[in-house]
């Protein structure tokens, strides 16, 4: 029985911290082609709220003007993407022995958290609307849900194997 239960725990584990790698990967490289994805979204927003069609808008003329005249600051969004696809490698360990690299889960989730701080302190600086910033904190939200629910399946595995 506990030998059962340790597997369906340890499968449940794997498949959270599955999924949210492959988000995170996804979230990251969707920053290559940026430019590419804006002008699909201003060619297909009509269902969106106007003041959002207009600041899509504002996002693409003003990505598509950098990279027009100043292509390597595009580089920086580059770099974005390589830091997700490498934080997510992180998640590796937890997947090899979960209650060893229980750190990492932290790690995610404290990161999940600091994303709140960065856009209601970095938004209004870099003048984004708040409805972006709020935007923004759904990646904190959506990442600590999974996140959230591996650490509390390894805090079983481990009273388990107590």
């Amino acid at each position: 029985m506990k030998k059962n239960t340790e597997k369906q725990l340890k499968l449940k584990i794997r498949i959270w911290i599955f999924l949210f790698v492959i988000f995170l990967i996804l979230s990251g490289i969707t920053a290559f082609p940026i430019e590419t994805e804006l002008s699909f979204l201003v060619g297909h927003s009509s269902s969106f709220p106007e003041f959002i069609n207009k600041w899509i808008g504002v996002i693409y003329d003003s990505v598509k003007t950098t990279n027009t005249q100043f292509p390597f600051l595009a580089y920086g969004t580059d770099w974005l993407a390589f830091a997700h696809i490498v934080i997510a490698t992180a998640f590796i360990g937890p997947l090899i022995d979960p209650v060893k690299n229980v750190w990492v889960i932290q790690f995610g989730m404290i990161a999940c958290i600091m994303v709140f701080p960065l856009a209601f302190i970095a938004g209004p600086i870099r003048n984004i609307p708040f409805y972006w910033q709020l935007i923004d904190c759904s990646f904190g939200v959506f990442g600590i849900i999974p996140l959230y629910l591996v650490y509390r399946l390894i805090n079983k595995l481990i009273i388990l194997n107590k």
